[in-house]
């Protein structure tokens, strides 16, 4: 996962910290090209619903949405639990609900990085009170070390240590969501 080159373009400084790749474009593009392949596997002849949780998974859900070939809806929520943070608030708040039906449905959410796990736990629960045929989770990046839910997260990108990552849509109060790559704090 890590890249052994020490080039210019490997390292970036965002909000004066300096970061350095951790997962490249190309390991990005080929694990949501396989993530891809199972869901079309799994959701054959169904109709499902993918449900990005904004701002962070934005770039995520648009390059696996591309690459859905079954018939499918998407919405969208809009979450806040950090702020301009490294480490979430600890308080989940709903700023843009969801414009679709849930009762009877097959949900995925599609998610950027599960870490604590409030956000997940949350969405859960907002969406499960409303009867929906299945729900299932996906996500780019999964901190398996400081996870604390109580369900199995359904399709992981990658699991990655408890370690603070920007690009490919995730960020550092609101910078570096345009990177390509994911790259982590180098400390």
């Amino acid at each position: 996962m890590n890249s052994d080159t020490n080039s210019p373009a490997d390292n970036v400084t965002v909000n004066g910290e300096r970061f350095r790749i951790f997962i490249s474009e190309e390991e990005i593009s080929n694990r949501v090209n396989e993530l891809a392949t199972k869901l079309n596997h799994d959701y054959a002849g169904r109709t499902p619903t993918f449900i990005g949780i904004l701002n962070g998974s934005f770039i995520f859900f648009s390059d696996l949405i591309r690459r859905i070939d079954v018939d499918c809806e998407i919405d969208f929520l809009k979450l806040s639990s950090y702020g301009d943070a490294k480490i979430s608030s600890g308080n989940v708040k709903l700023l843009k609900d969801l414009n679709c039906q849930v009762t009877e449905r097959d949900i995925i959410i599609v998610e950027d990085i599960i870490d604590s796990g409030l956000s997940i736990e949350f969405i859960k629960k907002l969406i499960t009170r409303q009867m929906p045929r299945s729900f299932s989770v996906v996500t780019l990046l999964y901190k398996s070390d400081c996870v604390k839910i109580d369900f199995k997260v359904d399709y992981i990108g990658f699991q990655i240590p408890n370690r603070f990552v920007v690009g490919y849509g995730l960020d550092y109060a609101q910078k570096a969501r345009n990177l390509r790559s994911v790259y982590v704090l180098d400390k």
